[in-house]
């Protein structure tokens, strides 16, 4: 699984929009995160009911990495033939941002824009909100079980610190049991710090890895 790539950085069910007028027609591009197809169709579905009165919904989405083709999709919602869906993820590909999917909403001004105009209409719109939407790096997170005795809780919080870890859950009812997240470049490192800590008392455990 690749790491780091850029990702929009918004927050659950949130999403970036930038609008513009092209010949009296409104162009409104609205940019979400979407980690499978699946979370894009949704996303899609969401912004077409929010906009159900406009002439379009052109769309298109990478559900993977920048410039993968593997999990990707597009549609003129009703313009003429490869002037929105296909234009727009040209776009999304040449982004350099993965797990995005961009919606393009066009309320009919009146002037028709033709062909060529109709493209550079929705891939502009498309790269306008591509170029702005706040992006961040992708990070992998290890969940992890670590148990040990309670004396050795006050190091585990620090080591947790220094590797940028998160508790999900803790119980104290026999020894001090922790659920974890944390990167996945730092949990060797975790890993071993906390065992010379406890002098190789303390049990760790690697269950399985989401990314953020």
């Amino acid at each position: 699984m690749t790491e780091g790539y850029l990702v929009p950085d918004l927050p659950s069910g949130g999403f970036f929009r930038e609008e513009e007028t092209v010949k009296r027609s409104r162009f409104i591009v609205t940019v979400g995160r979407a980690a499978s197809p699946e979370a894009a169709h949704a996303f899609i579905e969401k912004i077409r009911e929010e906009h159900s009165q406009a002439t379009h919904n052109c769309w298109a989405f990478n559900a993977g990495e920048p410039g993968s083709t593997a999990q990707v999709g597009a549609s003129d919602d009703g313009e003429p033939k490869g002037t929105a869906g296909r234009p727009m993820l040209t776009a999304v590909l040449h982004s350099g941002i993965g797990e995005v999917v961009v919606v393009v909403t066009r309320y009919f001004g009146g002037i028709l824009l033709g062909t060529g105009g109709l493209v550079r209409a929705y891939q502009g719109s498309a790269q306008l909100g591509l170029e702005k939407v706040p992006t961040r790096a992708r990070e992998v997170l290890i969940r992890c079980l670590v148990s040990m005795d309670t004396a050795h809780d006050g190091i585990f919080q620090n080591l947790l610190r220094a590797a940028r870890g998160q508790i999900v859950t803790s119980d104290y009812r026999f020894d001090a049991s922790y659920e974890i997240l944390v990167p996945e470049p730092e949990v060797e490192g975790l890993e071993s710090g906390l065992a010379r800590a406890t002098a190789g008392e303390a049990l760790f455990e690697r269950l399985e890895e989401e990314a953020v």
